[in-house]
C-alpha cells in the first residue's frame, strides 16, 4: 500500500469507524427530511391543499429526493472510479451539509407562498445528490480496507449509517416533539435541520484523516483507471447489476414503510401518539444497528445469501401481523412492530449486503456500480414506497394496510428470487480484472520470448 508523506496508513477498523460515522451523519441529513415529511412539511409548505392532497404531496417532495440519487450516484461513481474514493466522499458530506442546513432556514408557505415548496423540492434534490454519491464510497472505504475473511463484519460499518442515521433523526424529532405544538412547528423542527452545520464539521474533519483504499491505489499504480467506468459496467456485468438491484428491493422498501410511511399512518390513521411511533422508530433503529453488525458477521461465517435469505422471510411472514398490529392502534403491538420491523428484518437483510455488492463488481467500476445498484433500484424500492403506501390504503375503504401487506409479500419474493440466481461471494477475493492481467503480462512476454 502507498502511502502519503505525513501520513500513516489506517487499519481496517478505524477506517470502518470513519466509514460509519460519516454515513451516519449524511444518512441523518437524507433521514431527517423522511420524518419532517410524516409530522411538518404538509402542515408548513403544503398548507393550501385540503389533508390528504397534502400528505400525498409532501410524500411526494420525500420522492423527489430519490429521483435525485440516481444522478448524484452516476456523477460521483464516475470521478470515484476515476480520481478516487476519499475526494467524493468529501464533496457528498459537504453538499448533503448545505442542503440540509437550509431547509432548516426555508420560509414557510405563509411567508412566501408557492416558492417556499418549490424551494423545498430544490433543496430536497441537492440532498438526493449529494446522498447519492455518498452510498458507493463509504461502502467501499470499509469493505476495500477490510480482511477477507472479515469484510462482512467491516462493510456493515458502513451500512449502520442508514439505521444509524434514522436514530439521531428520530431521536431530534422526539426531543424537539416534546416543546407544545406551536413551538414545535415555529422553531422546535428547524432545530433538528441546523444541527446538521455541526455535523457537517464533524463528518469532515474525520474522513480528512482517510488515505485512499487500498484497491484503487492499486489501479492506479498499474494505470488501469478506467476512462468511462460505467459503460464498462453496463457492457461487463449488466446481469450482475439488474439483479443486485432486485436484492435491493426489500430493503429499501422495509425502510422507508416503517420510518416514513407507517409513522404518518400509525399518527394519523390508527391514533398513536407522535411521540409514541417515534421513540418506537427509534428503539427500532437502535436495535437494526446492532444486528447490521451481526448480520454482516455472521455472512463471514455462514456467506452472505443464508444471511439476507433469513432476514427476507422474515420480512415476508410477518407482513400481515404488521399490518394487523398498526391499524389496531394498540401501542404495545404497534411498538413491537416497528421494532421487528427495522430492526430484526431491516437489519438482518442489510448487514451482508455492503460485502455481497462489493464481491460481485471489479474494482476498475466497483464505485460507479455500487452506486447504481443502490441509487437507481431505490427509486421504486425506497422513494416511491411511502407513495405506493398511501396510494393502496386509499384502495381501502376503511383504510387498512391489506393491500400494503400484499405488496410486502410481493417485494420479499422479488428479492429472494434476485439473490438465489446470484452467487456465494463469501470468501472470494475483491475482483481486480484489469490489475492482475497487466502483473500476468511481463510472465506472458518471458514464457513467449
Amino acid at each position: 500500500m502507498s502511502t502519503v508523506p505525513g501520513k500513516t496508513a489506517a487499519s481496517p477498523k478505524r477506517v470502518a469507524l470513519a466509514a460509519s460515522v460519516g454515513a451516519t451523519i449524511e444518512w441523518y441529513d437524507f433521514f431527517l427530511y423522511g420524518t419532517a415529511a410524516g409530522l411538518v412539511f404538509d402542515k408548513l409548505y403544503f398548507n393550501g391543499l385540503d389533508g390528504t392532497a397534502a400528505t400525498f404531496a409532501s410524500f411526494g417532495t420525500f420522492a423527489v429526493g430519490f429521483l435525485a440519487r440516481p444522478i448524484g450516484g452516476l456523477i460521483f461513481g464516475h470521478f470515484g472510479d476515476r480520481i478516487g474514493r476519499k475526494t467524493m466522499l468529501i464533496w457528498t458530506l459537504v453538499i448533503m451539509g448545505v442542503g440540509t442546513s437550509l431547509v432548516g432556514l426555508l420560509p414557510t408557505y405563509d411567508s412566501i407562498g408557492v416558492l417556499a415548496p418549490i424551494a423545498l423540492v430544490v433543496l430536497r434534490i441537492l440532498q438526493g445528490i449529494g446522498v447519492g454519491g455518498e452510498y458507493g464510497g463509504a461502502v467501499l472505504l470499509a469493505t476495500e480496507y477490510a480482511p477477507a475473511g472479515r469484510r462482512g463484519l467491516y462493510g456493515s460499518f458502513a451500512h449502520i449509517g442508514v439505521p444509524g442515521g434514522l436514530v439521531l433523526a428520530s431521536g431530534a424529532f422526539a426531543v424537539a416533539s416534546q416543546l407544545p405544538d406551536a413551538a414545535f412547528l415555529a422553531w422546535g423542527w428547524r432545530v433538528c435541520f441546523l444541527i446538521s452545520i455541526v455535523l457537517l464539521a464533524i463528518g469532515a474533519w474525520i474522513r480528512l484523516s482517510i488515505m485512499e483504499t487500498p484497491s484503487f491505489q492499486e489501479v492506479q499504480k498499474e494505470k488501469k483507471v478506467s476512462k468511462l467506468p460505467v459503460v464498462e459496467l453496463f457492457r461487463r456485468q449488466p446481469r450482475t447489476l439488474l439483479l443486485g438491484m432486485g436484492t435491493r428491493f426489500v430493503e429499501g422498501f422495509t425502510y422507508n414503510l416503517y420510518s416514513v410511511f407507517l409513522l404518518s399512518y400509525a399518527v394519523s390513521d390508527a391514533g398513536l401518539s407522535r411521540s409514541v411511533v417515534l421513540n418506537a422508530i427509534m428503539a427500532g433503529a437502535v436495535l437494526g444497528v446492532i444486528m447490521t453488525v451481526v448480520a454482516g458477521a455472521l455472512s463471514d461465517r455462514f456467506g452472505r445469501k443464508p444471511v439476507y435469505t433469513v432476514g427476507a422471510v422474515v420480512g415476508l411472514v410477518i407482513a400481515f401481523p404488521v399490518a394487523a398490529a398498526v391499524q389496531s392502534g394498540a401501542v404495545v403491538a404497534s411498538v413491537a412492530a416497528f421494532v421487528g420491523g427495522l430492526g430484526l428484518v431491516y437489519g438482518t437483510v442489510y448487514g451482508p449486503l455492503a460485502a455481497f455488492w462489493s464481491e460481485l463488481f471489479d474494482t476498475r467500476y466497483r464505485f460507479s456500480a455500487l452506486n447504481a445498484l443502490y441509487q437507481i433500484s431505490g427509486v421504486v424500492a425506497s422513494g416511491l414506497t411511502p407513495l405506493i403506501a398511501a396510494a393502496l390504503v386509499a384502495l381501502s375503504d376503511d383504510r387498512s394496510l391489506w393491500w400494503v401487506a400484499g405488496y410486502n409479500v410481493v417485494v420479499a419474493a422479488i428479492s429472494l428470487t434476485c439473490m438465489w440466481l446470484l452467487p456465494e461471494t463469501r470468501g472470494e477475493r475483491l475482483r481486480d480484472t484489469a490489475v492482475e492481467e497487466a502483473r500476468a503480462e511481463p510472465a506472458r512476454e518471458v514464457v513467449t520470448g
